[in-house]
């Protein structure tokens, strides 16, 4: 993973309001995504995941469209995308996601009771969108195979006193103004 790790320690660093944020084109699509970084995230991923027998990968929009993408066209996996926008199709299912930093509603649409999914993110930190996709599939009736995150911010998250683990490709923090490296490898 050395262009991912490479790519986190050369990440800038804004403050929104008391929070150190780092801007990384895999969370914010800036600066630019070059294709040898997005192909080395998706093949640790395809590595990484439990891929058997899943019907579909979840994403939550935006920012895990781009990795998931890529990997359903790795793995001939078809691919739902959790919007922003509600449509009002037939079994449309809401869900509330909270951040460290925004609150939406989201909606997702194709998934069954029953699809075995795996579910992809850009990045793990509060663990909000996470828990609210994860609520939202079990609400649906679908088995979850795996969770993937390709980069976790080191830290308590809504997850740490659940049932759910979530694979990370690296785990990092924001310290004085820079990204560190807390773990290469992330969490198995």
């Amino acid at each position: 993973m050395d262009q991912l790790r490479q790519s986190l320690l050369e990440a800038p660093i804004i403050e929104k309001g008391d929070y150190e944020y780092f801007v990384h084109p895999i969370s914010d699509g800036v600066p630019m995504l070059r294709p040898e970084l997005l192909r080395e995230i998706v093949i640790k991923i395809i590595r990484k995941a439990e891929i058997d027998n899943v019907d579909k990968i979840v994403t939550p929009a935006a920012m895990g469209i781009h990795i998931s993408t890529a990997v359903s066209l790795m793995t001939d996996i078809p691919l739902v995308v959790i919007r922003k926008r509600q449509y009002g199709l037939d079994g449309e299912e809401p869900l509330s996601q909270q951040t460290g930093y925004s609150e939406n509603e989201m909606y997702i649409n194709d998934v069954d009771p029953g699809d075995r999914v795996l579910v992809l993110d850009d990045v793990l930190s509060t663990g909000g969108t996470m828990r609210a996709v994860l609520d939202a599939l079990d609400t649906i009736g679908a088995e979850v195979v795996d969770t993937v995150a390709v980069i976790k911010k080191a830290g308590p998250n809504e997850l740490d006193d659940s049932d759910h683990h979530v694979k990370t490709l690296i785990n990092v923090r924001v310290e004085d103004g820079e990204v560190v490296i807390v773990d290469a490898h992330g969490d198995d």
